[in-house]
């Protein structure tokens, strides 16, 4: 069954391009992953999914419904994380919990106070007195606790330390193996790499890229950074290179084992290999040659 479907999905915002033609689909049970740097149009597409923004032109279906025309009954079905949450000010945790379990005429009060003691959530403290990180703490309980089909995660972990994130994690894998379809938005590459199988990538208002992650990630360069003195001009596989007063930075698309050889016949002090960034990604996953594919 096909949970998000969209059609030549559309959106300006005047004369300034939101998103474009957008062609989407998940799938039930999908974990999916939605990629593209600030501004691509990340959130725009959320948005107008959940019906809080009404399309220039195109379609968007959930659960097989019209969002311009069903968005309450879809609404109901579905928890959305925003990338940032505001709270009613002077509220405590408890009480903004259970305003949104009211809201939806749900008893949540056991799944709630699961979650709190997982990510070791306060609740006796008021909104106003905590920190970017405790209160998405509180937006993630709020779009969890009434156990939703399907999960709209916006750039969720911002303000989350390492060991919230990979609890918050855990529980998303926990809730997709009972069959909860996540559709989680991110700039943040290894995010979808470690828990996505399969991703859209979004530039420009436009999907350049879907497919499995394992076939997106094949293509991707690494970032080396290599302190010391090396010869790379018969390396082949080099794009991006940078060149510092003691060391080289480049991108690397070529066969490891010539690398190493490379790097081995030198005299190299220190060495990292790290994952480009997005918009790195798309350069070595679109671009040959000087040209856009």
């Amino acid at each position: 069954m096909e949970i998000i479907k969209t059609e030549k999905l559309t959106k300006y915002y005047g004369k300034a391009r939101g998103i474009l033609d957008l062609e989407l689909t998940v799938d039930q049970g999908e974990f999916f992953g939605f990629i593209g740097p600030n501004g691509a149009g990340k959130s725009t597409t959320i948005r107008t999914l959940l019906g809080l923004i009404a399309p220039t032109s195109g379609s968007a279906r959930v659960f097989g419904k019209e969002v311009t025309k069903e968005r309450e009954s879809i609404l109901r079905s579905i928890g959305y994380l925003p990338s940032e949450a505001l709270f009613y000010p002077g509220m405590k945790v408890r009480d903004v919990l259970k305003l949104s379990a009211d809201l939806r005429k749900t008893d949540c009060k056991a799944e709630s106070e699961r979650l709190c003691a997982r990510l070791q959530l306060d609740v006796s403290r008021k909104v106003d007195e905590l920190s970017f990180g405790n209160r998405k703490k509180v937006a993630i309980v709020c779009a969890l606790q009434h156990r939703p089909e399907l999960l709209v995660l916006d750039e969720p972990t911002g303000g989350l330390d390492p060991l919230m994130q990979k609890e918050f994690f855990d529980i998303l894998r926990e809730r997709n193996r009972e069959g909860t379809t996540i559709f989680l938005s991110s700039h943040v590459l290894s995010e979808i790499q470690r828990n996505c199988t399969r991703a859209a990538i979004i530039r420009d208002g436009r999907i350049i890229a879907c497919d499995s992650v394992d076939v997106l990630s094949k293509t991707n360069a690494k970032r080396v950074t290599v302190h010391g003195a090396v010869d790379l001009a018969h390396l082949k596989g080099v794009r991006d290179r940078k060149d510092g007063e003691d060391s080289i930075s480049f991108l690397y698309s070529g066969d490891m084992n010539s690398l190493l050889r490379a790097l081995s016949s030198g005299q190299v002090h220190d060495l990292a290999v790290t994952e480009p960034d997005l918009e790195e990604v798309f350069l070595h996953y679109y671009e040959k040659d000087g040209e856009t594919r």
